[in-house]
């Protein structure tokens, strides 16, 4: 079996935030990139239309999204994987699989899963535990947090901030948002990435679900939609 590099079993700080930076960067090859999450059929539809009203759209996945679904199960998976705890982590993995509510959103985190664990067997970074069969893309990003010794808190900005910037660049591409209203949109966003951190880190287990009608009606649209450019 693969094993640990010895940087990431003995790295600092400084080794981790590097880390991090490569866990999220658009330049990964696991083509997140091909996914809108929803977004491109609220285009589609008018209920997205302009920088005011993505920023509006946005708020409300992170809070109703992110917040009660992937941030706090990331959190969970990262103390499952310190612990080798293999039945939280195949419980929290389902647990993500079972709330997907459309067929599109749940092939993206089974498929960007895959591609980042066929990433991490290029790199000889794959788990020794067994994984899950499929291991969805929260349940991989977990593991390799961990193994790089990323802090939870910071591990779940960063995950945040990856499905911020990957929403903007679908927004360039399909809108079309022009690029420095999508800085601004980074902006006035930065604080909503903390705040859904927080409060992904203070929920109780009974308070998680997602809340988003609106994005799993917009996703079931685009299976069905004529002209698109991304995979959701």
């Amino acid at each position: 079996m693969p094993t640990e590099r010895p940087e990431i079993s003995a790295g600092g700080e400084d080794l981790a935030l590097l880390g991090l930076l490569q866990l999220v960067s658009p330049a990964l090859p696991i083509g997140a990139f091909a996914w809108s999450q929803g977004l491109e059929s609220a285009f589609e539809l008018g209920w997205v239309k302009d920088e005011a009203s993505l920023g509006r759209w946005l708020d409300g996945v992170l809070d109703d999204g992110l917040a009660r679904c992937e941030l706090p199960v990331l959190a969970r998976l990262m103390s499952a994987w310190a612990e080798r705890d293999g039945a939280a982590i195949v419980g929290w993995n389902d647990w993500l699989a079972a709330n997907r509510e459309t067929a599109e959103l749940a092939a993206e985190d089974a498929r960007l899963g895959a591609a980042l664990l066929r990433l991490l067997a290029s790199l000889e970074l794959l788990p020794t535990e067994r994984l899950p069969d499929p291991a969805g893309y929260v349940t991989v990003f977990a593991w390799l947090a961990h193994a790089r010794g990323i802090a939870p808190r910071t591990a779940l900005l960063g995950f945040a901030w990856a499905w911020l910037e990957n929403q903007l660049a679908v927004a360039c591409k399909a809108l079309p948002l022009g690029h420095t209203a999508a800085q601004r949109l980074v902006e006035r966003l930065r604080p909503s990435l903390v705040a859904a951190v927080d409060a992904a880190l203070s929920r109780d287990e009974e308070a998680l679900g997602p809340i988003l009608p609106g994005l799993a009606l917009a996703s079931a649209q685009h299976e069905t939609q004529y002209s698109r450019l991304f995979r959701s």
